[in-house]
Order: structure tokens, then sequence, then C-alpha cells
């Protein structure tokens, strides 16, 4: 293991990310299942780019097919790549309707910026302090990593009802005084001259940590944006393809988005990503910028992001995800009930967290806490991993064939886990 990781180091760089005090060499994965060098398997609690199960085999023969018959760039005519987009906007809300792929998330996210500010002339971009979105140099400024540093960027404290910016507010007043935030990040461009073009969270607000958002911000978000002339970008890489118990995060959250960004499980492991919205939106991006991308609108991606949806649907994985989903979350309550350092347990379907503390009336966050859970429940074979805004949030997102036997089987982990560490 020392040698690989100094292997890795000599060729990719120092401070390459690694999970785990220990790292996992990975060398085999089928369905939710993940299998090491030495052949240990490991329950996979947290990728959800595979989100149809690892090594899924229609995708993969939808891959080997398409890949050993044609493979071109977008400037030329197929009818694979009509067919996806036809398919994939009939998914979306009525609106949405023509779709500009890609390859990333990032890139996604970069089209969306492009759209938003060439339909609506403005610049100005509201987003969350915590949230993530991409790695580019534009799409970093939406970012805590990049600090939100651009004067065209406002960072807004993201919703939330468990560390409210008001503790004795009711769910209505948090509403307002976090749609207090657009307004106030709205006229703050109008004070320094700068056009506003519109707002981009994601709809889970999934990097900040799941949190449970008051009710009615979003639809209320995306009124006060329209209202000042802005768009909203709806960033879906992580909550979109039934995730959540619906079929986008959107649904869940109670509001339509003007532009929504998709990736990560779109291609199941192939990079395919890709924006919807409505003609007016696209019609003026395609304008303004001639995008083009040599490897995205490919027939490789088509054969690739329908086989995912073809199995997402054959296999109602959008009901496995209501039913596991909810069963997952009933042990963590079970467990939340026991444990002081388990202060809040929350999320939607196949998307999970539990907020992890020093205790919960602080509600101080313990970063080291969830980590030793984490490298603890790795050693009995269960792949998790921590993140939020504190990262101090056990995050749970396995593939959406995740069943309610491997719920069982991460409880009975994470039961034995607890006892070890907290008695």
């Amino acid at each position: 293991m020392n040698s690989l990781l100094q292997r890795r180091e000599r060729l990719l760089g120092h401070r390459m990310p690694l999970f785990y005090a220990e790292p996992v060499h990975i060398v085999r994965g089928e369905g939710v299942w993940l299998t090491d060098a030495s052949g240990q398997r490991y329950l996979d609690m947290y990728n959800n780019v595979p989100c149809v199960g690892h090594a899924n085999p229609r995708v993969v023969a939808a891959m080997q097919t398409q890949a050993g018959t044609l493979n071109v760039h977008s400037r030329y005519l197929h009818e694979g790549i009509l067919d996806y987009a036809e398919r994939l906007t009939g998914l979306h809300a009525d609106s949405l309707t023509r779709a500009v792929f890609c390859c990333t998330g990032t890139e996604a996210s970069e089209i969306a910026l492009l759209m938003a500010r060439a339909a609506t002339g403005g610049r100005g971009i509201i987003c969350s302090d915590a949230g993530y979105h991409g790695n580019s140099t534009e799409v970093r400024r939406l970012s805590r990593r990049g600090g939100a540093d651009s004067p065209e960027i406002r960072a807004i404290p993201y919703p939330q009802r468990y560390r409210p910016l008001d503790e004795s507010a009711s769910e209505s007043q948090l509403t307002e005084l976090y749609l207090d935030q657009v307004r106030s990040a709205i006229a703050d461009f109008a004070n320094h001259d700068i056009p506003f073009a519109g707002m981009f969270l994601c709809s889970l607000l999934f990097n900040e940590g799941i949190p449970d958002i008051p009710a009615g911000f979003m639809a209320g978000a995306a009124k006060i944006v329209h209202d000042a002339g802005g768009v909203f970008i709806a960033d879906e890489v992580q909550a979109g393809f039934c995730r959540s118990g619906n079929w986008w995060g959107y649904e869940t959250t109670g509001f339509v988005p003007d532009i929504v960004t998709m990736g990560k499980p779109m291609g199941a492991g192939l990079p395919l990503a890709g924006v919807v919205a409505g003609p007016e939106l696209v019609d003026a991006f395609r304008e303004k910028t001639g995008y083009f991308n040599t490897f995205a609108s490919s027939p490789l991606q088509a054969a690739v992001g329908m086989a995912v949806l073809d199995e997402l649907e054959g296999r109602r994985l959008l009901d496995n995800v209501v039913e596991a989903g909810a069963h997952l979350r009933r042990a963590l309550v079970e467990l939340h009930a026991d444990y002081e350092c388990m202060g809040d347990v929350r999320g939607h379907g196949l998307a999970l967290a539990v907020d992890w503390v020093e205790d919960r009336a602080s509600k101080e966050p313990d970063r080291a806490g969830v980590a030793a859970v984490v490298n603890r429940l790795k050693e009995k074979g269960i792949l998790a991993g921590s993140a939020g805004s504190l990262g101090n949030v056990l995050k749970l997102r396995p593939p959406l064939v995740f069943s309610k036997d491997n719920a069982d089987t991460f409880a009975n982990a994470l039961s034995e886990t607890m006892q070890e560490l907290h008695g």
C-alpha cells in the first residue's frame, strides 16, 4: 500500500484527496459492492455516480455496442442523440424542453452561467455560502473553496432549520429571514451597478449537508429572482435521477427552476452531463456563445444515457429509493434516540445525513467524531463519507439499487461502531 501511495504522489502530485486514514485499493465493483485488492468486499454507501449499480450489465453493453458501431462529435445528424434529448426533457417540468449536453458537472455549471447571463444581459449571481458546483475558474467562485471572491457573486447563508439564523423563529419566519437574504443580495447588486442575472443552488443543498430547508424557501426565492428579472438555476448533479424519492430534487423542495444542470449519475460512469431549459434560454445561449464540445452530444453518450434511464424505469428504482430510503432512515432514527452525538437525522430517499455533534444542546460540530465513525465503518466493510459545510456530517448516498437488506447490514455495522466508540 505504501509503495502505491508513493507512486501516486510521484505521478499525480501531493495532496490529491484520498478517503480514509488507511486508503482503500479498489479493483472491482458490482451492484452496491466494491472489492479491494485483497478480496475484501465493501458495501458502498457513498458513490452516486454508478447510480444503477457498479458495472451495470445494461450500461456496459450499451457502451460496448455503441463504441463498436459509431462515436463522433455532434456536427453530424444522429437520431439516437435526439431520442435521448426528447426522453430526458420529457422527465422534467413541462417548461424545460431543450437540452445542451456536455461531459462534466463543471461544464454544465459553466453552460448554466453563460445561459443565464446571455438571456438576462446581467452578470450578478446569488449562491449559497457553502455550496459547490464545480472546479473551473468561474464556477469555483460559487463555492466556499473559491471564496466567492468575485464582485459579480453574492453568497448568502444557506437556508436550514438545524442551525438557523434565528433559533427562536418559527419555520415561516425562518423562510422569510432567508428570503430577506436573497432580497438583500439583489439590492446590493443594484447598489453596485451590477445587472442581476440569477440564483444558482443545489435543489437539496447537498454540499451544505442536505439540511432541512424551511418550507417555501425555494419557491419564494424563485419568485423574488423572477421579479428582479433573473433566472433560477437548479443544480441536480447530486440531487437528480430519483435520488430523493422524486425524479428531481426540485420536485422534492417544491419549485420549478428555469435552468437545470445534471451530471455524475447521468452516465453511470461515462462522462455525461447536461443542461435543460426553455427554448428562449437555450436559443439565446446558442446564438450568443456558439457553444461546441467535441465529446458531447455524441452517439456514445446518448446510448449510455438511454441505458441508465432504461434501468431506472425498468427496475422501478424510484420506488426502491422510497422504500429502501425510508427503511434506512428508520434505522438511523432508532440509533439517534440512543446517542447524543447524532445531533440530527435528515434527508430524502437515498440522500441521508447525520449531523455529528459534541452534544445536542450546543450543536457544536464534531468533525473528529464523524471521521472516527467513517473509518471504523470502513474496517467493518462499509464505505461512507463525511461532508457538509462544517465537515461533520455523515453522508449516505449509495447506488439506487441499494436494498432493505443492505440497509440492515449498514445499520448493524453502525450500531456496533457506536457501541465500540461510545458504549
